[in-house]
């Protein structure tokens, strides 16, 4: 009775014969082009997103902070908002228009599989829906229409998957919102007393009516961002430290794959040995491999239609 085959992992990390890089991510195919996905619902959730934190900064700076009297609590509370505002539109940006880990279309071909060097009773996988070869811990997205290397989820306020090369913006997004939810949580609360304990026609350059409106609505805002966040936040670090995805979690897919501590997943995940590149949305995931090196290429050919590919075993000599 023969033993089960082994499934093939990551086979497009071996083409041509070579051997995947070592470096902190795994390095992969990079494109130069920029990502971006042609969702009607997306990109307005996207457009949203960008809209409502340009309103929390209206409403702080010419409702809260240039009325103020005190000047050095204008400046800081400025100077943090402003700045964790940035750095939260950056975020979002990089997790928006950075690939997160597609595998290429179309090369579930006979040519491909051969350029693998594959041994002899291996099972590589084809993706029915984009013709690709499927590596392991990929999956499907119906909306990027791509397999998603470590697919967590499409998060349509990014308008994008959130998968391996990522990750780390997706989780700096949700920080800097979270924190700067908090912060004008607390300002919101600050200038109500401010305003009740003077009169509120001098508070804000607007009228007491508008005034309150607008406080309402950016700390209805601010809690609900705040509550959203912070769970998203707990939940991708969850995943990053257990190194298991929110579809492997919802799926219940026993892990096949040999589990990363989880210190050395978080490193991976956010591009290197602790640092404050960590916190920056700038920094890319740092990788040991040499840029210089040629990129495989692909052998073109006809798509197979098999979905499950096993490689024949070597005749028995006799």
């Amino acid at each position: 009775m023969r033993s089960p085959v082994p499934r093939f992992r990551d086979v497009e990390r071996q083409a041509g014969g070579q051997q995947p890089a070592q470096c902190l991510p795994p390095c992969h195919e990079r494109q130069n082009n920029m990502w971006f996905i042609r969702d009607a619902c997306g990109i307005v959730c996207a457009i949203i997103t960008w809209f409502l934190v340009f309103f929390a900064e209206f409403v702080v700076l010419f409702l809260m902070l240039i009325p103020s009297k005190n000047l050095s609590y204008s400046l800081v509370n400025g100077t943090l908002f402003n700045s964790l505002a940035f750095l939260a539109l950056a975020s979002h940006f990089r997790a928006m228009c950075t690939d997160p880990g597609a595998v290429p279309k179309g090369n579930a071909t006979k040519e491909y599989i051969e350029s693998l060097q594959l041994k002899p009773g291996q099972v590589v996988y084809k993706c029915p829906k984009c013709s690709s070869i499927k590596p392991d811990r990929a999956h499907h997205c119906s909306v990027c229409k791509r397999c998603i290397r470590k697919m967590d989820h499409h998060c349509p306020w990014v308008n994008n998957c959130v998968g391996e090369n990522n990750q780390k913006y997706f989780v700096l997004f949700t920080m800097y919102i979270c924190l700067i939810s908090l912060h004008t949580l607390v300002m919101v609360v600050f200038h109500f007393l401010y305003c009740f304990e003077d009169d509120w026609t001098k508070c804000s350059s607007f009228s007491p009516p508008a005034t309150v409106i607008l406080l309402i609505l950016l700390c209805f805002e601010a809690l609900l961002f705040l509550i959203f966040t912070s769970v998203m936040f707990g939940t991708q670090i969850h995943s990053i430290c257990t190194d298991e995805t929110g579809i492997e979690k919802l799926k219940r897919e026993d892990p096949t794959w040999e589990k990363t501590p989880s210190w050395e997943a978080i490193k991976s995940a956010f591009g290197g040995p602790l640092s404050l590149a960590w916190l920056s949305p700038f920094a890319d995931l740092s990788c040991q491999k040499d840029a210089s090196a040629p990129v495989p290429m692909f052998p073109q050919g006809e798509i197979i239609e098999e979905d499950v590919i096993e490689i024949p075993l070597e005749p028995s000599s006799m």
